[in-house]
Protein backbone atom coordinates (compact mmCIF):
# COMPACT_ATOMS: atom_id res chain seq x y z
CA UNK A 1 0.00 0.00 0.00
CA UNK A 2 2.83 2.39 0.85
CA UNK A 3 4.44 2.02 -2.57
CA UNK A 4 1.09 2.60 -4.29
CA UNK A 5 0.39 5.77 -2.30
CA UNK A 6 3.91 7.00 -2.99
CA UNK A 7 3.40 6.53 -6.72
CA UNK A 8 0.11 8.43 -6.58
CA UNK A 9 1.82 11.24 -4.67
CA UNK A 10 4.59 11.46 -7.26
CA UNK A 11 2.05 11.57 -10.10
CA UNK A 12 0.10 14.33 -8.31
CA UNK A 13 3.27 16.45 -8.11
CA UNK A 14 4.02 16.27 -11.83
CA UNK A 15 1.57 18.97 -13.11
CA UNK A 16 2.66 21.61 -10.59
CA UNK A 17 6.37 20.86 -10.98
CA UNK A 18 6.03 20.92 -14.76
CA UNK A 19 4.34 24.32 -14.71
CA UNK A 20 6.92 25.77 -12.33
CA UNK A 21 9.82 24.51 -14.43
CA UNK A 22 8.18 25.93 -17.56
CA UNK A 23 7.64 29.32 -15.94
CA UNK A 24 11.20 29.46 -14.65
CA UNK A 25 12.35 28.67 -18.17
CA UNK A 26 10.40 31.65 -19.52
CA UNK A 27 7.19 30.01 -20.69
CA UNK A 28 3.87 31.82 -20.15
CA UNK A 29 1.65 28.74 -20.40
CA UNK A 30 -1.49 29.19 -18.31
CA UNK A 31 -0.72 32.88 -17.63
CA UNK A 32 -3.22 35.13 -19.46
CA UNK A 33 -2.46 38.52 -20.96
CA UNK A 34 -2.69 41.25 -18.34
CA UNK A 35 -1.63 38.97 -15.49
CA UNK A 36 0.80 40.42 -13.00
CA UNK A 37 2.71 37.15 -13.32
CA UNK A 38 3.82 38.18 -16.83
CA UNK A 39 5.97 40.90 -15.34
CA UNK A 40 9.55 39.77 -15.10
CA UNK A 41 11.09 40.21 -11.69
CA UNK A 42 13.66 38.69 -9.41
CA UNK A 43 11.17 38.27 -6.58
CA UNK A 44 8.67 36.41 -8.77
CA UNK A 45 11.43 34.12 -9.99
CA UNK A 46 12.49 33.49 -6.40
CA UNK A 47 8.89 32.64 -5.42
CA UNK A 48 8.59 30.23 -8.33
CA UNK A 49 11.87 28.56 -7.36
CA UNK A 50 10.80 28.36 -3.72
CA UNK A 51 7.43 26.78 -4.51
CA UNK A 52 9.14 24.36 -6.88
CA UNK A 53 11.38 23.22 -4.02
CA UNK A 54 8.40 23.03 -1.66
CA UNK A 55 6.54 20.64 -3.95
CA UNK A 56 9.72 18.68 -4.58
CA UNK A 57 9.92 18.26 -0.78
CA UNK A 58 6.61 16.40 -0.96
CA UNK A 59 8.35 13.78 -3.11
CA UNK A 60 11.13 13.47 -0.54
CA UNK A 61 8.56 13.09 2.24
CA UNK A 62 6.76 10.35 0.35
CA UNK A 63 10.01 8.35 0.25
CA UNK A 64 10.85 9.07 3.89
CA UNK A 65 7.44 7.72 4.89
CA UNK A 66 7.65 4.54 2.85
CA UNK A 67 11.28 3.40 2.77
CA UNK A 68 13.11 1.56 5.59
CA UNK A 69 15.78 4.28 5.85
CA UNK A 70 13.00 6.76 6.60
CA UNK A 71 12.67 5.21 10.06
CA UNK A 72 16.18 6.37 10.93
CA UNK A 73 15.88 10.10 10.21
CA UNK A 74 15.74 12.43 13.22
CA UNK A 75 12.18 13.09 14.36
CA UNK A 76 12.35 16.85 13.77
CA UNK A 77 13.68 16.42 10.24
CA UNK A 78 10.47 14.65 9.28
CA UNK A 79 7.94 16.29 11.60
CA UNK A 80 8.74 19.92 10.73
CA UNK A 81 8.34 19.69 6.92
CA UNK A 82 5.36 17.37 7.35
CA UNK A 83 3.70 19.89 9.67
CA UNK A 84 4.38 22.69 7.18
CA UNK A 85 3.06 20.63 4.26
CA UNK A 86 -0.11 19.59 6.05
CA UNK A 87 -0.72 23.16 7.19
CA UNK A 88 -0.40 24.60 3.68
CA UNK A 89 -2.45 21.85 2.04
CA UNK A 90 -5.27 21.50 4.59
CA UNK A 91 -7.11 24.77 3.73
CA UNK A 92 -6.97 23.86 0.04
CA UNK A 93 -8.55 20.48 0.78
CA UNK A 94 -11.37 22.23 2.64
CA UNK A 95 -11.93 25.33 0.50
CA UNK A 96 -11.28 24.29 -3.08
CA UNK A 97 -14.01 21.62 -3.36
CA UNK A 98 -16.55 24.17 -2.07
CA UNK A 99 -15.35 26.68 -4.65
CA UNK A 100 -15.53 24.03 -7.38
CA UNK A 101 -19.11 23.11 -6.43
CA UNK A 102 -20.09 26.78 -6.50
CA UNK A 103 -18.49 27.18 -9.92
CA UNK A 104 -20.27 24.09 -11.22
CA UNK A 105 -23.61 25.40 -9.94
CA UNK A 106 -23.08 28.46 -12.16
CA UNK A 107 -22.24 26.35 -15.21
CA UNK A 108 -18.46 26.69 -14.99
CA UNK A 109 -16.12 23.73 -15.34
CA UNK A 110 -13.41 25.35 -13.22
CA UNK A 111 -13.00 27.93 -10.48
CA UNK A 112 -12.98 31.15 -12.46
CA UNK A 113 -10.47 33.96 -12.20
CA UNK A 114 -12.08 36.36 -14.63
CA UNK A 115 -11.07 39.84 -15.64
CA UNK A 116 -8.27 41.50 -17.53
CA UNK A 117 -5.99 41.15 -14.48
CA UNK A 118 -6.61 37.44 -13.86
CA UNK A 119 -3.45 35.85 -12.49
CA UNK A 120 -3.90 32.40 -14.05
CA UNK A 121 -6.14 30.63 -16.52
CA UNK A 122 -9.01 28.75 -14.82
CA UNK A 123 -7.67 25.34 -15.86
CA UNK A 124 -4.43 26.02 -13.97
CA UNK A 125 -6.29 26.37 -10.67
CA UNK A 126 -8.11 23.08 -11.26
CA UNK A 127 -5.02 21.14 -12.27
CA UNK A 128 -2.76 22.54 -9.55
CA UNK A 129 -5.22 22.51 -6.66
CA UNK A 130 -6.57 19.12 -7.69
CA UNK A 131 -3.01 17.82 -7.48
CA UNK A 132 -2.55 19.47 -4.08
CA UNK A 133 -5.64 17.71 -2.74
CA UNK A 134 -4.35 14.32 -3.90
CA UNK A 135 -0.96 15.08 -2.35
CA UNK A 136 -2.59 16.03 0.93
CA UNK A 137 -4.70 12.87 1.14
CA UNK A 138 -1.87 10.50 0.27
CA UNK A 139 0.68 12.25 2.51
CA UNK A 140 -1.66 12.23 5.49
CA UNK A 141 -2.41 8.55 5.00
CA UNK A 142 1.29 7.71 4.77
CA UNK A 143 2.19 9.89 7.74
CA UNK A 144 -0.50 8.41 9.98
CA UNK A 145 0.75 4.89 9.19
CA UNK A 146 4.34 5.94 9.81
CA UNK A 147 3.64 7.91 13.00
CA UNK A 148 1.52 5.11 14.47
CA UNK A 149 4.42 2.69 14.15
CA UNK A 150 7.18 5.03 15.32
CA UNK A 151 5.48 7.30 17.86
CA UNK A 152 2.12 5.68 18.63
CA UNK A 153 3.09 5.18 22.29
CA UNK A 154 3.17 8.95 22.78
CA UNK A 155 -0.57 9.44 22.28
CA UNK A 156 -2.01 6.36 23.91
CA UNK A 157 -4.71 6.90 26.52
CA UNK A 158 -7.18 9.65 27.21
CA UNK A 159 -6.79 13.29 28.09
CA UNK A 160 -7.91 12.69 31.67
CA UNK A 161 -5.22 10.05 32.12
CA UNK A 162 -2.31 12.41 31.54
CA UNK A 163 -0.01 12.31 34.60
CA UNK A 164 0.71 15.47 36.60
CA UNK A 165 3.15 17.61 34.65
CA UNK A 166 6.02 19.65 36.15
CA UNK A 167 5.38 22.17 33.39
CA UNK A 168 1.62 22.38 33.97
CA UNK A 169 1.66 26.09 34.76
CA UNK A 170 3.81 26.92 31.74
CA UNK A 171 1.60 24.73 29.54
CA UNK A 172 -1.50 26.57 30.68
CA UNK A 173 0.13 29.97 30.25
CA UNK A 174 1.17 29.08 26.71
CA UNK A 175 -2.29 27.74 25.94
CA UNK A 176 -3.89 30.94 27.22
CA UNK A 177 -1.56 33.25 25.28
CA UNK A 178 -1.88 31.25 22.06
CA UNK A 179 -5.66 31.13 22.46
CA UNK A 180 -5.87 34.92 22.71
CA UNK A 181 -3.90 35.30 19.49
CA UNK A 182 -5.93 32.63 17.73
CA UNK A 183 -9.17 34.31 18.78
CA UNK A 184 -8.02 37.61 17.33
CA UNK A 185 -6.97 36.12 13.99
CA UNK A 186 -10.07 33.91 13.83
CA UNK A 187 -12.35 36.87 14.57
CA UNK A 188 -10.83 38.93 11.76
CA UNK A 189 -11.20 36.13 9.24
CA UNK A 190 -14.76 35.57 10.42
CA UNK A 191 -15.59 39.22 9.72
CA UNK A 192 -14.13 38.94 6.22
CA UNK A 193 -15.78 35.56 5.59
CA UNK A 194 -19.13 37.12 6.45
CA UNK A 195 -18.57 39.85 3.86
CA UNK A 196 -17.27 42.55 6.18
CA UNK A 197 -14.69 44.99 4.87
CA UNK A 198 -13.26 46.24 8.16
CA UNK A 199 -9.48 46.54 7.90
CA UNK A 200 -9.32 45.68 4.18
CA UNK A 201 -7.68 47.76 1.47
CA UNK A 202 -9.85 49.17 -1.35
CA UNK A 203 -8.27 46.66 -3.75
CA UNK A 204 -9.14 43.75 -1.47
CA UNK A 205 -12.69 45.06 -1.01
CA UNK A 206 -13.11 45.27 -4.79
CA UNK A 207 -11.75 41.73 -5.21
CA UNK A 208 -13.83 40.24 -2.42
CA UNK A 209 -16.04 37.48 -3.80
CA UNK A 210 -17.38 34.04 -2.88
CA UNK A 211 -13.98 32.39 -3.31
CA UNK A 212 -12.19 34.84 -1.03
CA UNK A 213 -14.90 34.46 1.61
CA UNK A 214 -14.57 30.67 1.47
CA UNK A 215 -10.82 31.03 1.99
CA UNK A 216 -11.39 33.20 5.04
CA UNK A 217 -14.01 30.76 6.34
CA UNK A 218 -11.48 27.93 6.10
CA UNK A 219 -9.05 29.92 8.27
CA UNK A 220 -11.83 30.32 10.83
CA UNK A 221 -12.30 26.55 10.85
CA UNK A 222 -8.61 25.89 11.43
CA UNK A 223 -8.44 28.58 14.10
CA UNK A 224 -11.24 26.74 15.89
CA UNK A 225 -9.36 23.45 15.59
CA UNK A 226 -6.13 24.95 16.95
CA UNK A 227 -8.00 26.65 19.78
CA UNK A 228 -9.83 23.46 20.75
CA UNK A 229 -6.71 21.33 20.65
CA UNK A 230 -4.49 23.67 22.69
CA UNK A 231 -7.14 24.27 25.36
CA UNK A 232 -7.96 20.58 25.76
CA UNK A 233 -4.30 19.69 26.17
CA UNK A 234 -3.31 22.75 28.17
CA UNK A 235 -6.15 22.64 30.67
CA UNK A 236 -6.94 18.93 30.66
CA UNK A 237 -10.52 19.32 29.49
CA UNK A 238 -12.43 16.59 27.67
CA UNK A 239 -11.11 13.98 30.08
CA UNK A 240 -12.69 11.06 28.24
CA UNK A 241 -11.31 12.07 24.83
CA UNK A 242 -8.49 10.02 23.30
CA UNK A 243 -5.31 12.12 23.38
CA UNK A 244 -4.88 11.74 19.63
CA UNK A 245 -7.99 13.86 18.90
CA UNK A 246 -6.86 17.17 20.49
CA UNK A 247 -3.34 16.50 19.19
CA UNK A 248 -4.64 16.11 15.64
CA UNK A 249 -6.76 19.24 16.00
CA UNK A 250 -3.83 21.28 17.32
CA UNK A 251 -1.45 19.90 14.67
CA UNK A 252 -3.75 20.65 11.74
CA UNK A 253 -5.13 23.96 12.98
CA UNK A 254 -1.78 25.40 14.04
CA UNK A 255 -0.13 24.24 10.83
CA UNK A 256 -2.76 25.96 8.68
CA UNK A 257 -2.57 29.19 10.67
CA UNK A 258 1.24 29.35 10.72
CA UNK A 259 1.69 28.16 7.15
CA UNK A 260 -0.76 30.55 5.52
CA UNK A 261 0.00 33.42 7.87
CA UNK A 262 3.66 33.08 6.91
CA UNK A 263 2.92 32.67 3.21
CA UNK A 264 0.57 35.65 2.99
CA UNK A 265 3.23 37.72 4.73
CA UNK A 266 6.03 36.47 2.47
CA UNK A 267 4.31 37.17 -0.85
CA UNK A 268 3.81 40.84 0.06
CA UNK A 269 7.54 41.42 0.45
CA UNK A 270 7.99 41.76 -3.29
CA UNK A 271 5.32 44.44 -3.66
CA UNK A 272 6.52 47.99 -4.22
CA UNK A 273 5.42 50.80 -1.89
CA UNK A 274 2.08 52.16 -3.05
CA UNK A 275 1.09 48.93 -4.80
CA UNK A 276 -2.70 48.56 -4.37
CA UNK A 277 -2.21 44.89 -3.55
CA UNK A 278 -0.23 45.69 -0.43
CA UNK A 279 -2.20 44.56 2.63
CA UNK A 280 -3.59 47.12 5.04
CA UNK A 281 -1.95 47.27 8.49
CA UNK A 282 -4.74 45.25 10.09
CA UNK A 283 -4.44 42.58 7.40
CA UNK A 284 -0.69 42.33 7.96
CA UNK A 285 -1.24 42.20 11.71
CA UNK A 286 -3.76 39.37 11.31
CA UNK A 287 -1.38 37.31 9.16
CA UNK A 288 1.50 37.88 11.59
CA UNK A 289 -0.60 37.05 14.64
CA UNK A 290 -1.91 33.80 13.18
CA UNK A 291 1.61 32.80 12.19
CA UNK A 292 2.93 33.48 15.69
CA UNK A 293 0.01 31.65 17.29
CA UNK A 294 0.56 28.61 15.09
CA UNK A 295 4.27 28.55 15.96
CA UNK A 296 3.47 28.84 19.66
CA UNK A 297 1.19 25.83 19.45
CA UNK A 298 3.89 23.91 17.56
CA UNK A 299 6.51 24.68 20.22
CA UNK A 300 4.09 23.67 22.96
CA UNK A 301 3.42 20.44 21.08
CA UNK A 302 7.14 19.70 20.82
CA UNK A 303 7.49 20.12 24.59
CA UNK A 304 4.44 17.91 25.13
CA UNK A 305 5.93 15.08 23.07
CA UNK A 306 9.31 15.42 24.75
CA UNK A 307 7.65 15.13 28.13
CA UNK A 308 5.59 12.12 27.03
CA UNK A 309 8.75 10.43 25.71
CA UNK A 310 10.44 11.00 29.06
CA UNK A 311 7.42 9.65 30.94
CA UNK A 312 7.33 6.53 28.82
CA UNK A 313 10.99 5.91 29.51
CA UNK A 314 11.66 5.50 25.81
CA UNK A 315 14.95 6.21 24.14
CA UNK A 316 15.14 9.84 22.97
CA UNK A 317 14.95 10.60 19.29
CA UNK A 318 18.21 11.59 17.63
CA UNK A 319 18.61 15.33 17.45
Amino acid sequence: MGATLRTITLAACVPYLSLKIAWLAGSRIGIPEGSALRKDGTFLTAINALTLLMDAAVIVLSFLLTRPWGRKVPAWLLAVPMWCASGLLAPIVVAFPVQMLAAASHGHTAVTDDGSDALLAPWVWSVVYGGFIVQALTLVTLFVRYARERWGHLWRGRTGELPPSPTRSARRLTAGAASALILFAGAMHLVWAAGGTFGLTPARVAAQDFNSRVNDASYVLFAALALTGILLLGYGRGRRLPIRLPLAAAWTGAGALAGWGGWLTLVTLGLAPGDPKLPAPLMSLTYSVQMIAGLMVAVAGAHFFTERESEAGAAPERA
